[in-house]
């Protein structure tokens, strides 16, 4: 039997969210093509991951019975969105399921954001979700498709992080109209404030004491509720921007 193949971006670390959405839909049974970019984590406060690079989550996904291949993306380039889906689908078939985790967030607020930082964000967080859509739906298959988004409101000292998000937002909600004669959903999902290993230990506990859970988001978490949005489970849910945080947005 033929597996549906999922496109993801982001999943560069192995304790982020877009790796735990790739391990959850290999186990359901997607074969799954996914982006990174190396670059972007060793200059980030976090580092790289060199214990577990991409290539182990490749072989983590063929160890599910997953097909699965890597490509190393710098988004910003809009030449590459393109390429990316056409890789995909040309390695693995027809692009059922794409789901959007890449970001570019480095923290700065009103005074002291750059012109450059902001221009980056915007490429990586919104042209580039824009093209990655354009070209998923040019492929998409006879059935139709799905489209998931991770998106944020956090704003407030990292304003080209939140206004590129919520410009994604926009798009996203746009495209679950536009879109629909091709047979393809399309929604968003708020994780809410998730440690994937860049709190400190005074962040996590006002965090958690913020949490009427009693407990923080867990990249986990985000993936089962992205396991349902690509399903056939979720035809009928379309244009939703969805604050699966546990509670801490009431």
């Amino acid at each position: 039997m033929t597996r549906p193949v999922a496109l993801l971006t982001g999943a560069g670390r192995s304790n982020g969210i877009a790796w735990a959405i790739a391990t959850t839909l290999a186990a359901d049974g997607w074969d799954v093509a996914f982006s990174h970019l190396g670059d972007y984590d060793r200059r980030m406060p976090l580092g790289g991951d060199p214990d577990r690079d991409p290539a182990a989550l490749v072989a983590e996904l063929d160890a599910l019975g997953a097909r699965a291949i890597a490509v190393d993306a710098d988004l910003a380039d809009p030449s590459v969105p393109g390429r990316l889906v056409a890789e995909a689908s040309a390695e693995l078939g027809p692009i059922s399921a794409l789901v959007l985790s890449h970001a570019e967030s480095v923290d700065s607020g009103i005074l002291d954001t750059t012109v450059e930082s902001f221009d980056r964000h915007f490429a990586v967080n919104t042209r580039a979700s824009w093209l990655l859509l354009q070209a998923f739906a040019a492929q998409v298959p006879n059935g139709g498709g799905r489209v998931v988004a991770l998106t944020s409101d956090h704003v407030v000292g990292n304003v080209p992080y939140g206004a590129s998000k919520g410009a994604l937002d926009r798009i996203v909600i746009a495209a679950a109209r536009e879109l629909a004669p091709l047979g393809i959903t399309a929604n968003l999902v708020n994780p809410g404030p998730v440690d994937t290993g860049w709190m400190d230990d005074e962040t996590r506990a006002a965090l958690t004491a913020a949490q009427p859970t009693g407990r923080l988001g867990t990249p986990d978490d985000a993936a089962r509720l992205v396991r349902f949005l690509v399903s056939d489970e979720s035809r009928w849910v379309t244009g939703q921007l969805i604050m699966s945080d546990g509670g801490f947005s009431i």
